[in-house]
Order: C-alpha cells, then sequence, then structure tokens
C-alpha cells in the first residue's frame, strides 16, 4: 500500500514538472513573470475532461485537445498584452486576471459541472505521465538550444539591444508563452486524468504562486534546476505529511534557505549535464 501510494505521488511530481518546464520557457529564459499559468493548466484540465466524460472521446486525442486550448487561450491574451507590449510585473497582473477570471467562468458553466467538478476515469497511467515528461523534457532542451532560445535568452538579458539587433519581441515572446501554454495544456490533462477528478478551486494563483517558485528557486537560466526543485516540492509536504501543521512552514523554510544561500537559484545557469561534464574532467586519465 505504501509502495503505491510514493508511486501516485511520484507520477504527480513527473504531471507537475511538465507545468514547470512551460513556465521555465516563458520566465526562466524569456524573462516575463506570470502569475496565471495555472489557468493554462485548469484549460488543459478541463478541455480533456469534458472530451472524455460527455462525449467519450480517447484519451491521447482529449490530450491533443487539451493541449491545443491552451494554446489557443495563450494567443487570446498574449496578442492584446504582449502586443502593448507591457512590463514584466505588469503583464503578471493582467495573466492574473485572466486567470481569475477563467476560475470564475469555471465555476458557473454546466460543461464543467460548476464548482462540484467532473469525476473522470482515470486513464492517465505511468506510461502516458512519463512519456509526455520525455518528449516534453526533449522539446525544451531542443527549443532553447536553437535560435529560438537564444532568441529568448537575449529578450530577457536586454529586450532593448535585442530588438535593435531585429529580434521581433512581440512574436518572440508570443512563441514563448504559446509553447509554455501548451506544456502546462498537458500537465493538466494527465492531472485531470490521474486524480479522475478536478474542480477549479484546483487552479488558483496559489498553483500559479508554485510554479513559478519551483523556477525562481531551481533557476531562472536553467532546465534540470525547476524540474528538481518541482519534485522536491511535490514530494516534501507529502513526506512531512505526519508533522501535520508543521509541514507547510517547513516547505516555506526551504524556499526561504534556497534564496538565501544560492540567491542565483539550485542550479543557476547551469545543467546536470554541465556538472557531469566537470566531473568527468576530474577522472583518472581525463587530465592532461
Amino acid at each position: 500500500m505504501y509502495y503505491y501510494y510514493a508511486f501516485n505521488i511520484f507520477l504527480l511530481a513527473c504531471i507537475n514538472m511538465i507545468a514547470v518546464l512551460g513556465v521555465s520557457i516563458f520566465t526562466g529564459f524569456t524573462g516575463l513573470f506570470s502569475l496565471g499559468h495555472a489557468a493554462f493548466v485548469g484549460i488543459g484540465a478541463y478541455a480533456a475532461g469534458a472530451l472524455t466524460y460527455h462525449w467519450y472521446v480517447p484519451f491521447p486525442l482529449a490530450l491533443l485537445a487539451g493541449m491545443l486550448a491552451s494554446g489557443i487561450a495563450s494567443l487570446t491574451i498574449g496578442i492584446p498584452t504582449l502586443r502593448a507590449k507591457l512590463r514584466s510585473d505588469y503583464f503578471a497582473i493582467a495573466i492574473l486576471g485572466f486567470g481569475e477570471a477563467l476560475r470564475v467562468c469555471l465555476e458557473n458553466l454546466s460543461i464543467t459541472n460548476g464548482a462540484r467538478g467532473l469525476s473522470l476515469d482515470e486513464l492517465s497511467g505511468p506510461v502516458w505521465v512519463v512519456g509526455v515528461l520525455i518528449v516534453s523534457l526533449v522539446f525544451a532542451r531542443s527549443l532553447l538550444k536553437s535560435r529560438f532560445g537564444a532568441m529568448f535568452v537575449a529578450i530577457r538579458e536586454d529586450p532593448v539591444a535585442a530588438e535593435m539587433a531585429g529580434i521581433n519581441l512581440f512574436r518572440t515572446r508570443l512563441l514563448s508563452l504559446t509553447v509554455s501554454a501548451v506544456m502546462c495544456g498537458a500537465s493538466g490533462a494527465l492531472l485531470a486524468h490521474r486524480l479522475a477528478f478536478i474542480q477549479p478551486v484546483m487552479f488558483t494563483m496559489t498553483q500559479s504562486t508554485q510554479l513559478l517558485a519551483s523556477v525562481i528557486a531551481g533557476g531562472m537560466g536553467s532546465i534540470s534546476g525547476p524540474v528538481i526543485v518541482s519534485f522536491i516540492f511535490t514530494a516534501l509536504p507529502e513526506m512531512l505529511r505526519k508533522l501535520e501543521m508543521y509541514r507547510l512552514p517547513a516547505y516555506g523554510l526551504m524556499l526561504v534557505v534556497i534564496m538565501i544561500f544560492r540567491p542565483q537559484g539550485l542550479m543557476g545557469y547551469r545543467e546536470i549535464s554541465d556538472l557531469l561534464r566537470g566531473a568527468r574532467d576530474f577522472l583518472p586519465g581525463r587530465r592532461k
């Protein structure tokens, strides 16, 4: 029984990692803060959940539909806000408002069953969860190693200089937002069919803050760091469940400690592969 519970926590952590990857691409590499990415997770969850609940659509198609719905939603909020060249803090407030408006809509629509939520079948098994995570990791790494990733980083470091160098700020930021939203949509679809239940209160600013905290604590210029911290943030509260009221303060304390001793984040601008490559240089026979 314990191993089954631990395995479920592991799968939930993997699902959360997919959403954190999306936020990392948008916030960590492009430099725009978001307090509303939980909205894209919720859109993916409800789009996929409604299709399997009301129309018995096969799960693979529902998963793709959830990703597509989140991508379209990102265009809806991204085009007017990014075209207006809102600064990072103003954009964060705008997308926060979008997330809260979406939550109210979900609580009052009949197709979502309102605040009572939807009871679904448990369709996202370990193969789906781990498979989508691996694909997301490979895709994110490939994207950030491409010229688009270089443009993301250039905008993060200095938007004015990036624009003078010929980078279209609006299109590049919109691409980053859309990719991150699609990943969050995949995470939401998997979450809905893993927990077999969803309701609007699951997709609030609290979840958005947790996603953002994972990116900041893991490292704004890293993929590995946010993924590792996301896993810890998901598993730690469950590991400390016996401590009852003290487990959430322990969660916050860990975040404070990371920010004090590693203000650049757990991994900073490095990846696990960089650490492994550095460790190999110290092995016997590798030094000149």
